[in-house]
């Protein structure tokens, strides 16, 4: 199967800012589907050069909302205003490389998940810090309200306040501060993180075992301070919507579009547990949370993800 990536991108004008709906109603049903995203967070959603917004969720996007039969649109967002947004009705759902978590559970349902991620820590090449000790006394930078921020929080209290964390609207300020020795490391998403240290030959990932190890037989070749999943966000109140991005995010799946989309911005094979989940799919019930119960269960094998 042969896809074009830039044909799930319904063009340019499909980026749109600060859109506010004024209200939830049915209506939506009949209306574009507005997205809610953090950009640039590259390679998930970025525009190339000429302006293209493309990225690994805008693709996933594409071929979802294709299933669906339903037009669809990126609102550029704040990441750490991203969730107020989307319960004030700016936008229908967030794709946003979003990380399922219990907090944020709380104040939106997701989707099933459908990318596995790693906190990573990244550091300049000829930097001092050698291992994440190293790190107690010095000031990290992260992207404000993510997941790599609740990270840095975590090392703050293990290093009993030890730490000075500087936090950034977008992940691109992060990097600066550490190219401009503010910081001496970015505490991210591993994607990102390998993504930037591609395009940056002085950045490189903090080796190390972490908590990768402990969950699966093989880890990834750096220090792993979480194991996560994103999911698509949702409002609380529109739990058939969900059912039916679902149900089309399992679909894309099984047909090896996800697989394809997958190969175009990472290396090695998708996980295993978001290809048998969809497999298995037709057995299962999803909860608000986006956690699939059901009789089978699955070993991940974390040299899925050769990032």
């Amino acid at each position: 199967m042969d896809i074009d990536r830039r044909s799930f991108v319904k063009g340019s004008a499909g980026i749109v800012g600060g859109l506010a709906l004024g209200g939830v109603s049915a209506a939506q049903d009949e209306e574009v589907v507005r997205i809610g995203s953090d950009i640039p967070y590259k390679p998930f959603e970025y525009r190339e050069q000429d302006g293209t917004l493309v990225g690994f969720d805008v693709d996933l996007a594409g071929a979802i909302f294709e299933e669906l039969g339903r037009e669809y649109e990126f609102v550029q967002t704040g990441f750490d205003t991203i969730i107020p947004s989307l319960n004030n009705g700016n936008f229908r759902i967030i794709m946003s490389a979003m990380t399922i978590n219990d907090e944020r559970a709380e104040r939106v349902d997701f989707s099933n998940p459908y990318f596995l991620a790693y906190q990573t820590v990244a550091i300049l090449e000829n930097s001092d810090i050698s291992q994440v000790s190293d790190l107690e006394g010095q000031t990290v930078a992260v992207q404000k309200g993510t997941t790599g921020e609740a990270a840095a929080e975590q090392l703050k209290e293990q290093f009993d306040g030890n730490l000075t964390i500087d936090s950034y609207d977008l992940i691109t300020g992060a990097f600066n501060a550490l190219l401009n020795n503010q910081a001496v490391a970015v505490i991210n998403d591993n994607t990102v993180n390998v993504q930037y240290s591609q395009d940056n030959d002085n950045v490189v990932l903090l080796e190390g075992e972490g908590v990768a190890a402990d969950e699966f037989e093989s880890a990834p070749p750096y220090l792993t301070l979480t194991v996560e999943r994103y999911g698509i966000a949702f409002r609380k109140d529109d739990d058939e919507f969900r059912q039916q991005v679902n149900e089309a995010l399992d679909a894309v799946i099984r047909s090896g579009r996800y697989e394809e989309i997958y190969g175009e911005y990472f290396s090695g094979q998708p996980p295993a547990s978001i290809l048998e989940r969809a497999q298995r799919s037709g057995g299962e019930t999803t909860t608000g949370n986006g956690t699939a119960t059901g009789n089978a269960t699955t070993t991940e094998a974390a040299n899925s993800v050769d990032f």
